[in-house]
């Protein structure tokens, strides 16, 4: 209130714009009601907050958009390893006779530990001349990513014949901080049509070329612009290659950048399937289009758990202190934001409201919403949308590693104990 008595205009203000940007990406109600019973159940069966809770259930239905939906070649969809390396989701797509790409040597061994097999690994990343000559095999499938890599593993590329393919570094890829600078990824054209011509004197034909743009790419023209550079480069190398491998980038549904806005509202599926379709028409070799999107395919598979330990009143905001938060658990709240609510059906007025973090950290702010008056400490709150990038940011920051409990038809179990 303000000095006479009347509500503060600022902070209605405030209230509303919020409240208008967390109306807009509300999961349905089965799914509200799929995590909550998730939640419960593991809580029942001894869960400790913080906690992870994750299902393969989400993908599989993330994967079903993707297969609607026709690329102009059979596509073939690649698990993005670094965006949620769980072995219980890796061993469940395994599962599903499915393959993964891998750009780390934790991931290899990640990967092959779960049952990946060099038929259904690709490796792809910068700087791989570092580690990969440790895990060569042959029929290795590989893309290049610079000059020195291609230099330092070239022998060890002709002697187990490795299955390679380039990543280009297309005109449409910068850093999203600062669009002025270009990402530190694959070749250059002039590059790589040295490099071209470095594998065709080895006798390794270019089986794959490769671009990879960003995570939450905005539109299909962006797909579109690179995908004709990649045409481009293939007619003027004249290369005839079998795979196009398009990374990255397709958002999910019900997330929102800071700034309000749902990530997904000027792409989709079909936009990204049509622009591929287009982009084919120039290059009749393709035989197969191998997609990598991470993020669209695991980020609703898991949420975050957390619980309110404190309530604080400040200069009309209402904070929420809670054993997880951003600088733990959850670093992808920088950028995004995600649907969070209380486990506990609350009814009442709701204030604007933020969630914090137990680290010393003004950083560690989870979320700035109107949330409901009505929760206290001891309430749990479930944030969503948190299988992608979640456990790959995942810090010990004072406190320690968050549990993870797994659930995949059944009763949720404890895969990693908090440590």
């Amino acid at each position: 209130m303000n000095p006479a008595g009347g509500a503060n205009p600022r902070k209605a203000r405030r209230e509303r714009i919020v409240r208008k940007a967390d109306s807009a990406f509300g999961h349905p109600p089965e799914t509200i009601r799929f995590w909550s019973a998730g939640v419960r159940a593991a809580l029942k069966a001894g869960a400790q907050t913080p906690f992870y809770l994750f299902s393969p259930q989400p993908v599989a239905a993330a994967l079903q958009r993707l297969e609607a939906e026709s690329f102009g070649r059979p596509a073939v969809h690649w698990l993005s390893t670094k965006t949620q390396p769980l072995p219980e989701l890796l061993r469940w797509w395994r599962a599903q006779g499915r393959p993964a790409e891998v750009v780390s040597e934790a991931e290899l061994k990640l990967a092959k530990a779960a049952g990946f097999d060099v038929e259904t690994l690709l490796v792809n990343g910068p700087a791989k001349h570092r580690w990969l000559a440790r895990h060569s095999e042959p029929g290795l499938r590989v893309n290049f990513d610079s000059a020195r890599e291609l230099r330092e593993l070239l022998s060890l590329a002709c002697r187990d014949r490795w299955r390679v393919g380039l990543r280009l570094c297309t005109t449409e890829e910068f850093d999203p901080e600062t669009p002025a600078f270009p990402t530190q990824f694959g070749f250059t054209p002039d590059e790589a049509r040295s490099a071209v011509r470095v594998l065709r004197r080895a006798g390794l034909p270019v089986e794959t070329l490769h671009f990879h743009l960003r995570t939450n790419v905005a539109a299909p023209d962006c797909y579109a612009r690179a995908l004709n550079d990649v045409a481009a480069f293939a007619a003027e190398a004249g290369l005839t290659p079998k795979h196009l491998d398009i990374g990255g980038g397709l958002p999910p549904a019900h997330v929102l950048s800071r700034a309000g806005k749902r990530l997904d509202a000027g792409i989709s599926v079909r936009s990204l399937a049509l622009a591929v379709r287009q982009a084919l028409k120039r290059l009749p070799s393709v035989e197969q289009v191998w997609l990598e999107n991470g993020r669209f395919v695991s980020a609703g598979s898991g949420v975050l758990a957390v619980q309110v330990l404190d309530v604080k009143e400040r200069r009309g905001l209402r904070q929420l202190i809670c054993d997880g938060g951003r600088t733990l658990n959850a670093l992808v709240s920088v950028w995004e934001q995600h649907e969070l609510r209380p486990l506990r059906e609350t009814a009442g007025p709701e204030t604007l409201t933020a969630v914090h973090g137990p680290t010393c950290m003004a950083f560690d702010q989870l979320a700035r919403k109107p949330l409901p008056r009505a929760i206290r400490p001891g309430d749990v709150l479930m944030w969503f949308d948190a299988g992608a990038y979640h456990l790959p940011w995942e810090t010990r920051f004072s406190h320690g590693l968050a549990e993870i409990w797994w659930q995949d038809n059944g009763r949720p179990r404890c895969v990693r104990p908090a440590g």
